[in-house]
């Protein structure tokens, strides 16, 4: 029998409690491309009181701890607590946990004890959070949005101190009592510009401190007063401005891709997250950087291997690589989930509703279809043309050359992933009926395979196609000859797919929250390989496995 082996060794965040967990296989030998990744990606960080670094992991639904001496993670709140997707948070001076909860649009209190209470039920997309001793402050981010107080006891009504923002985010007190906010997206090119505000913590007239600044995602203070602006983009810019002395500005660049928050600890340290990679990251004022939990992928979703050995991954907020000692960064290509290499160019699949052609090699990107209802796994049909799960509208399409799009199969229920075969005859696994089906040219699909758990991720090797079953992590063999229709045989057990072992998938949440994409669908991807191996996005650990048969 053959076991996953761990490059590095790192601690896997699947798993009870932290336990490394291994595939197995009589078939394959089953190894990690990477390593796991111990967070789900890491957004709001906040020091808690007992001097622990409490990371927000959006896509997970959950808030880690980490000991910044060890590295040590420990879940705080757990993916089955009332909160679905933190995205920042902050200390109350009792030593509560302020919850900014995007998606649904709530603020949640928990106690030190552990007890959780509904601050506030009616922000759209709230996500900046900070206290001022026992005061609340939280914006918005979205177009137009607000920035309110908001009190926890119930004693009062939020009160909006202005709107208009871009999009906010993190946000803080500074040593001059207001708070500062950033405009993420402002100007013409939102690509391009960018602001700091602040406003009395009292209401009044904001203004704006910094302008200019680059692709800004959150705004912190160290212990000497120093503003610090953190960028989103792929360089891991942060902008430090002495807004008290001579108004300079310093650009150090950190490489840390996908800069999303950041904390000073009592000596003055900085330790910063990633919305991209996730990871914990101490940097220092020269931008050198230690990793003190290391960066990896926050899904993976789909999977793909281009014809020079090439393996990409689509990780929701980029195009990524796994290698032995981590994951390399190809473009920040947000929402990203299904993926599939065609010669040189890559199709990606965007939460948006998007499917477009990227070109590795010179960045560019090329929209192909938009409105569509959470299009998820996509291949490439012997015609050229791009073919799709659109999995929310229940349809498989198809994108020609020209862009056209045409139906190729609807009233599904939930389909998820599309193969083709040596034929060039399509399939589709459809997460909800529990089969994967053939496409036939007249007619309803064919079943091929049913009685299936969550099904997923699809490839076919010669006369087999094999499916990924998310609900009993396992990997499935099915024959494709003439006329056979049944379970197949289980090729994989314990795969790191879907939720934690004792955790219960959340309902499926709502695709977009006041314009922005919801959280995400868990998809395991899968793809065959010209040499017969097959490569598998295990999203609940954070890596890419690779599965090689073993000799007959």
């Amino acid at each position: 029998m053959s076991v996953a082996r761990e490059p590095g060794g790192e601690p896997s965040r699947y798993g009870a409690a932290g336990e490394r967990d291994a595939a197995t296989s009589a078939r394959w030998t089953v190894e990690r491309l990477n390593p796991p990744n111990r967070l789900w990606g890491s957004n709001g960080v906040a020091f808690g009181p007992d001097g622990r670094l409490y990371v927000a992991q959006f896509l997970a639904g959950q808030i880690s701890a980490v000991d910044p001496a060890t590295g040590d993670v420990e879940v705080v709140v757990p993916m089955d607590s009332p909160v679905q997707s933190p995205d920042d948070l902050a200390f109350g001076a009792d030593g509560s946990m302020f919850i900014a909860d995007l998606v649904p649009g709530r603020v949640w209190r928990r106690s030190p004890d552990g007890e959780y209470t509904l601050v506030s039920g009616d922000v759209a997309n709230p996500n900046g959070i900070t206290c001022l001793g026992d005061r609340l402050f939280v914006n918005e981010m979205k177009p137009d949005g607000r920035l309110m107080e908001l009190f926890p006891d119930g004693a009062r009504e939020p009160v909006v101190l202005t709107s208009g923002l871009a999009l906010g985010n993190a946000m803080q007190v500074g040593p001059d009592g207001h708070l500062y906010y950033p405009h993420m997206m402002s100007g013409p090119n939102p690509l391009l510009t960018g602001q700091v505000w602040r406003i009395p913590p009292d209401g009044g007239a904001p203004e704006v401190v910094a302008d200019d600044v680059h692709q800004p995602v959150a705004v912190r203070f160290d212990r000497g007063g120093v503003l610090h602006v953190l960028s989103r983009g792929p360089e891991g810019i942060v902008t430090r401005v002495d807004l008290h002395g001579s108004g300079s500005r310093t650009l150090v660049t950190s490489g840390v891709v996908g800069l999303d928050n950041a904390a000073f600890d009592a000596e003055n340290r900085m330790f910063v997250s990633s919305y991209a990679s996730g990871g914990v990251t101490e940097m220092h004022p020269d931008g050198r950087t230690r990793e003190i939990v290391p960066r990896g992928l926050d899904g993976p979703y789909g999977v793909t291997i281009d014809l020079g050995g090439t393996v990409y991954a689509a990780d929701h907020y980029r195009v990524a690589g796994p290698s032995p000692t981590g994951v390399t960064t190809h473009s920040l290509l947000h929402f990203a989930h299904g993926i599939v290499a065609d010669g040189e160019l890559l199709h990606l699949t965007s939460q948006f509703g998007q499917v477009q052609t990227y070109d590795p090699g010179s960045g560019a990107v090329r929209e192909r279809a938009g409105g569509l209802r959470r299009p998820l796994g996509i291949g490439v049909a012997p015609d050229g043309s791009l073919v799709v799960a659109e999995s929310d509208a229940g349809r498989v399409v198809a994108v020609d050359e020209q862009d056209t799009l045409t139906v190729l199969a609807d009233g599904l229920e939930q389909p998820v992933d599309v193969a083709f075969d040596a034929g060039g005859r399509c399939y589709v696994s459809d997460e909800r009926l529990g089969a994967v089906l053939r496409i036939e040219a007249e007619g309803p699909p064919a079943v091929v395979a049913d009685g299936l758990a969550a099904p997923q991720g699809l490839a076919v090797l010669g006369e087999e196609l094999f499916v990924v079953e998310t609900g009993a992590r396992r990997l499935r063999a099915v024959s494709l000859a003439e006329g056979a229709v049944g379970e197949g045989r289980v090729d994989a057990e314990d795969l790191p797919v879907g939720a934690p072992p004792g955790v219960v998938p959340r309902a499926e949440p709502a695709l977009f929250a006041n314009g922005m994409p919801g959280m995400a669908r868990r998809f395991a991807g899968l793809a065959a390989g010209s040499d017969g191996v097959l490569l598998l996005s295990g999203n609940g650990e954070g890596a890419v496995l690779r599965l090689t048969p073993n000799a007959r």
